[in-house]
């Protein structure tokens, strides 16, 4: 049941909350049912107290980014989605660092790392992700990560102290840092980039963009990677080796163009999704040997 008295309060803060909005709008797989809350926060103080206040009412909650790696229930989710917004946005450079908020896209950070000359963030173009987000899974690509380029971190705790830390502290590996456990909510990241030549930089970019247009579905909604990368192999040309490029449940269907990614054809549910994964993972395993982790975050 929707109590409204947690939503004027949340809005008194300056924050905007909206009851029953559909994950599917805020996710880039477009599937899930409605969250009982979706709250977007503009600054340390609304989070806070925003926070608080799902304490006080017993409300559940979780933050995200762009929902890049997210797959919703059909149910929706019983608890408060917080986004970051506004302040969480402002990104400035000093002596080739750049102070970035958690709510700015990856996209845009790497512009600004570009605008400045400065190299290092180029893997990550592309990346249809926020930086918190990116922090949070250390999120990579083309020989890149996160953890090679973080500085330190600033975050929330749950005792609501506002820390800053050096980038060991987070614990990096392979998609993953210790905020997947430690319940700390992370606000910005300083990122320690290289001077090279805006060209140069801006050539390399291009081409991580021209590899991810060449060689992934990015014309159809989708989660990206739905595997992490098994020991010694990659998902994708393990998924295609057995035949399982195309295989279709309702609407959702291993891309004929990247087996790596299961993509929304057209209205898939929450379930068709699920019962996908669990078949490509069965038939991987069973002629191959191979355990597929799955990458994607399933909410429920």
């Amino acid at each position: 049941m929707i109590n409204y008295n947690f939503i004027s309060y949340v809005e008194e803060t300056g924050a905007l909350c909206t009851p029953q909005s559909p994950m599917k709008e805020h996710t880039t797989f477009r599937i899930g049912g409605p969250a009982d809350y979706y709250i977007l926060v503009h600054s340390v103080k609304e989070l806070v107290t925003t926070l608080e206040l799902c304490d006080e009412y017993d409300i559940n909650y979780m933050l995200i980014g762009n929902g890049s790696n997210l797959l919703v229930s059909d149910a929706g989710l019983n608890k408060a989605v917080i986004r970051l917004g506004g302040d969480f946005k402002e990104i400035s450079v000093k002596d080739n660092v750049i102070s970035c908020g958690a709510g700015a896209t990856l996209a845009r950070l790497c512009t600004f790392a570009l605008s400045n000359s400065l190299s290092g963030l180029e893997f990550a173009y592309g990346i249809p992700g926020t930086v918190g987000g990116a922090v949070y899974m250390n999120a990579g690509a083309y020989g890149g990560e996160m953890k090679d380029v973080v500085l330190t971190i600033t975050h929330l705790t749950p005792s609501g102290v506002v820390e800053t830390v050096l980038a060991d502290a987070a614990d990096f590996s392979y998609r993953y840092s210790n905020y997947k456990k430690n319940n700390c909510t992370i606000l910005s990241a300083e990122f320690r980039l290289t001077p090279d030549k805006a060209e140069d930089i801006k050539a390399r970019m291009d081409d991580f963009m021209n590899r991810r247009v060449t060689k992934q579905p990015l014309d159809f909604p989708s989660a990206g990677s739905v595997f992490k990368r098994p020991e010694g192999a990659f998902a994708g040309a393990l998924i295609e080796q057995c035949g399982l490029k195309g295989a279709t449940v309702g609407g959702a269907q291993v891309s004929p163009k990247h087996a790596g990614f299961i993509i929304n054809i057209g209205d898939a549910t929450c379930d068709d999704v699920i019962t996908l994964v669990k078949k490509v993972q069965d038939v991987v395993r069973d002629e191959t040997g191979y355990s597929l982790e799955r990458e994607i975050i399933y909410l429920s």
